[in-house]
Parts: structure tokens; sequence; C-alpha cells
């Protein structure tokens, strides 16, 4: 919101995004070792103190009116390397809260929580904005992480099962992919949800001004997509094991929710629309990154949650660039229908293989013996 209020750029904006999420790219081998070798509890107290550091000294700035674009962007930077190394440890540490005969409920709901936190946070972020204002916003941002530091003070997880040094290379994680190929067709859809998620997040205050309202709308619009997440929560909460239909049918909820949204004239009538695409969005990566959890050993989640990292985070600074780039050109509209094609792209795939395998579960369903 500051950047685009200082730029009105959706190019700027396509800029920003793409900083906050390339150390996730660049840096997945090496951070999904890391949270293999080493305690991911410990990890994430260190990742989480300065990320709470980062996020509050920015609203300082902001206060002091010495936060222009390029000190906006440069934090973000510092930012997207901190969740390069802690989203991995975060997401592999859930299962060992609890016990093996709940870790598919764990995985689940571990998938659905964040996912409404990325979804719901960019609403709440411009209701902050538009009556606390942006420095306010950006302490309150600060403090969201003592309150993880604070919850991991409490938790008592099992012990971890350290991997080798040479988990960290890149070979590691590539021979893990090798060994167990059906994993990567859920990294794909992964890829293809964040990807068709981009431009609500993203480009929100200039899809408010496409449909004739100020940029601060771009919460509710944002909003009705994460409502439609937390419906989905609510319906698929602890269901990890799927069909090929169901998949087929939440990836067409996403992708067609959004291409609809796009082209509808009428806030009024996008929002309903936005609030099923969002269903479908939280639906389509429960089911896939629940798969991921079950589908590898405990001592390698975190090498294949740093690989989840790129396909749904990582992945992000292209869709992005594109976002902004096609908005910038064609305008926000457009943006929306093309970063819409990959999961339709996937929905017609699944289709297709559906004709030769049949509509049931697909393999990877189980965790490993």
């Amino acid at each position: 919101m500051l950047v685009y209020r200082q730029t009105h750029s959706t190019v700027v904006l396509g800029v920003l995004n793409f900083c906050q999420f390339i150390p996730i790219l660049v840096l997945a081998p090496w951070a999904g070792g890391a949270a293999d070798r080493f305690n991911r509890r410990r990890l994430l107290f260190l990742t989480q103190a300065v990320a709470c550091v980062l996020a509050g000294g920015l609203g300082l700035l902001a206060h002091w009116d010495l936060a222009p674009t390029a000190v906006v962007i440069a934090d973000a930077l510092a930012l997207g390397v901190v969740t390069a190394f802690s989203s991995p440890a975060q997401q592999a540490l859930v299962p060992s809260l609890v016990e093996w005969d709940e870790v598919p409920t764990a995985v689940a709901l571990n998938s659905m929580t964040f996912n409404l936190a990325r979804a719901l946070g960019a609403s709440t972020a411009a209701l902050s904005v538009e009556y606390l204002g942006i420095p306010a916003s950006f302490g309150i941002n600060s403090l969201s992480y003592l309150a993880f530091i604070a919850a991991l003070i409490v938790i008592g997880p099992q012990a971890q099962e350290l991997a080798g040094r040479s988990v960290s290379h890149l070979r590691a994680s590539v021979e893990l992919l090798r060994r167990r190929r059906q994993l990567v067709v859920f990294l794909v859809i992964v890829g293809a949800v964040g990807f068709a998620s981009d431009p609500v997040n993203t480009l929100a205050p200039a899809l408010a001004n496409a449909f004739g309202h100020k940029d601060t709308v771009g919460g509710f619009i944002t909003g009705a997509f994460g409502a439609g997440a937390v419906t989905a929560a609510f319906v698929v909460a602890g269901r990890v094991g799927g069909t090929r239909r169901r998949m087929f049918a939440t990836l067409l909820l996403l992708g067609g929710g959004i291409v609809a949204f796009a082209l509808t004239p009428w806030l009024w009538l996008a929002l309903p629309i936005l609030f099923v695409a969002g269903f479908g969005y939280l639906a389509s990566n429960t089911h896939a990154t629940s798969r991921l959890q079950l589908g590898v050993e405990p001592s390698e989640r975190g090498r294949i949650m740093a690989l989840w990292s790129v396909a749904f985070l990582g992945l992000r600074p292209f869709a992005s660039i594109i976002d902004g780039l096609i908005a910038g050109a064609f305008g926000v509209r457009t943006a929306c229908v093309v970063l819409a094609t990959p999961a339709l792209a996937c929905a017609g795939w699944l289709a297709l293989r559906a004709r030769t395998r049949g509509w049931g579960a697909s393999p990877a369903a189980l965790p490993p013996e």
C-alpha cells in the first residue's frame, strides 16, 4: 500500500513482490537443508526475532518519513531471506507436535492456517492502514512475530532426527524428487495455485481502481477471497486424502472464478465470484500440500517443504513481475485472466489423465513405510 501510494505503478508493485520472494527461490536448497540439519525450533526463534526487528524498524522509518520506495524494497528483500529459512522449518515442525496417527489432520490444519493468513492478511492490513495509518500497521505486523515467538516457547515438539551435512546441497533435493516422482505433480499444482491467486494479493489496490473505487477497497477484494478460503477450511478440515475429481473441481473453481471475477464489470457481483475462487484456492493448496508432507520421511520434510516454498512462494516473483507488466500494458483484468491459466491447465490435465486412469485417488496418498 505504501509503495503504491508513492508511485501509483503496478510495475513497481511487481518489483516489490519480486524482491520479497526471490530469496525463497534462490536459497531453497540451503534453507531446506538447514531445516533438516539443525533444530527447527531454534532456527525459528532466530528467524522470527530478525523479522520482528525488520518489520518494526520499517514502521519507525515510515513514521519519520524516512521510508522511500527504495528502502521499502530493501526491507522486503531482507524479509524474503528470513522467510526463505523460516518457512521450511515451520512447515516441517508441525508433524513433530502430535502423535503419528494425528499427523494427517495436523498437516491439513497447518496448511489451512498458513493459507488463511495469506488470504486474510491483505484485507486486515488494508483496514489497519485505513483507520490506523501505515506506520502503526507496520508496528502491528512486528508484534505478530512476537506472538509466534511466544508460541514457540510454549510448544514441546518431539525429538528431531537430524540429517547429514550432504542434504544442504541442491543435489539432495533433486534426488528426493527423483525417488518420488509423483510428488512433482503436487508441486506443479501448488505453483499453479500460487500464480492464480497472485493478482488478488499483488494488484488489489489497482483492481479496486479498475472497479471505480479507491485503493483501500482492495482490502475488501482480498477479504472476499479470504472469506472463501475460511469456508474451505471448515469444509476440508482433516480430509487429506482425495480424488482426481475433487482436485479437478477445486482447481476449476479457482481458475474459473478468477477469470469470471476479472470479466465482471460490477464489484457487487465480482466479490461473490471471488469468494468461490478463494474456496477453490485453499481447498486445492491444502490437498496438494498435505500430500507432499505425508509423502516423505520425517527427516526429509525440511527439503520437501523448501521445494513447496519454491513452488508456492519462490515463483511468486515471476508471477508478480508478469502481473505488473501485463497490468501496465493491458490492464489489471487481463493480468488476472493470464495468471489463472496455469490452474485451468492443471484442471484440464487432470481431466485428460482421468480418461485413462479414472477419477480415483492419485498416488502418494500415504506416508512411506
